[in-house]
């Protein structure tokens, strides 16, 4: 990282501007991003996304040619049991999906408008950092909003109510001292938020978030549904098309049944299909609750009809 400037693979002209704004070594533009460099060495941001990458081109050599061996079936799977799951709260969920969302594999959340993704990844970057005795993760989240939909409000309601219901759950003396770290301050403080305004960013941020990812493995995605029409008959299916389906490890469908809102898993290598029901609640993404008629059953209630004014 101490290498100069001068020797970067870059065009004259970019390295002169670099160098004319006191970057003189590899070190100096390691924490910038794109459109903060494109602001202070007055270049491009296509410009400073390309020096950005010739810099990580630049600290990977070598890395790629070291023999790093094989692993056996047996080290994935410690790994894999190693890694566990971030719980969402929604216990019907989490059974479903074998104790919670995966770590080390990317998980894609389709649903319309409304139906609960943001609220989902929300859960989900709370309750990433709940400790480890508590069955969490004690990890950080870093959220990437391409659309202004992260409610930091809504971060707060759902980081208040896991500190409580982890102080509900402490028992040993490990579990009490964990609490005195967990605040809603310290959730607060350790969820990262970028907002992408159009595709120059996020190809910018996305192209550093391998830093990330070596310490926090676990990606969630989001993605909108559209209208599939054939045969003269439609349907609502997740966008971006067929080959954009194998990118992520495993897809959940969140979506409506009249007013309640259902969790598919539509695509796993691991889990068999299931459609479990949820809510969302002042505290956050929940289980439905209970039934409280005799034998499950639904009460049936006279239908209230009003006249027009």
């Amino acid at each position: 990282m101490h290498r100069s400037i001068a020797s970067l693979p870059l065009a004259p002209a970019v390295k002169v501007k670099l160098t004319a704004a006191g970057f003189d070594t590899c070190a100096d533009l390691k924490d910038l991003r794109p459109l903060q460099l494109s602001k202070e060495a007055s270049i491009s941001q296509q410009e400073a996304l390309e020096v950005l990458q010739t810099l990580r081109s630049d600290g990977n050599v070598g890395v790629v040619g070291q023999d790093r061996g094989g692993v056996t079936a047996l080290q994935l799977l410690q790994k894999e049991r190693a890694q566990g799951d971030i719980i969402t709260f929604c216990s019907a969920l989490d059974a479903a999906l074998g104790g919670g969302v995966p770590v080390g594999k990317t998980t894609e959340l389709c649903g319309a408008p409304g139906v609960g993704k943001t609220q989902l990844c929300i859960q989900l970057a709370v309750c990433v950092q709940i400790p480890d005795c508590f069955g969490g993760r004690g990890g950080h989240a870093l959220y990437v909003d391409t659309e202004g939909s992260f409610l930091v409000q809504r971060a707060a309601d759902m980081a208040h109510a896991a500190v409580q219901h982890c102080t509900l759950l402490a028992q040993d003396h490990e579990q009490r001292v964990a609490l005195k770290d967990l605040t809603v301050e310290s959730i607060l403080s350790h969820l990262w938020l970028v907002r992408c305004h159009d595709y120059t960013e996020l190809l910018a941020h996305t192209h550093l978030l391998p830093d990330f990812l070596n310490k926090h493995p676990q990606v969630v995605l989001t993605n909108q549904m559209t209208t599939k029409v054939w045969s003269g008959q439609s349907k609502l299916v997740p966008a971006l098309g067929e080959s954009w389906g194998h990118a992520a490890t495993q897809r959940l469908i969140l979506h409506w049944e009249g007013t309640q809102r259902l969790a598919s898993i539509y695509k796993s290598p691991s889990q068999m299909e299931a459609t479990v029901p949820y809510c969302i609640t002042e505290d956050g993404f929940r289980d439905v609750p209970p039934d409280p008629s005799p034998s499950g059953q639904q009460s049936k209630r006279p239908r209230v009809e009003t006249s027009p004014p």
